[in-house]
């Protein structure tokens, strides 16, 4: 099982972004527990970033809502952002 840690920018993108829609906020919840058991699940859509994020991953939550984050570790992992493709990729 991966462990999942929370960057503080993160949480900030969530509450700002996610928080307050209920389903989007359910299926963020249904995606993580299938991402803490088997992270490279097909579902998910995980893959390494490029370019100036090239130290990053990301899993999609919808068609449109994306996880990026880091590997810590084998087993631990740190989200650092969370929002729309172009939320988190156009920064």
């Amino acid at each position: 099982m991966i462990e999942i840690t929370f960057d503080p920018s993160f949480k900030k993108s969530f509450n700002r972004r996610i928080a307050t829609n209920t389903k989007l906020s359910n299926k963020f919840k249904e995606k993580v527990n299938l991402f803490s058991q088997e992270n490279y699940n097909p579902i998910l859509h995980d893959h390494q970033l490029c370019g100036k994020m090239k130290h990053y991953r990301s899993f999609s939550i919808t068609g449109d809502c994306r996880v990026i984050y880091r590997v810590i570790d084998d087993n631990t992992v740190a989200f650092v952002d969370i929002g729309s493709h172009n939320q988190v990729y156009n920064q």
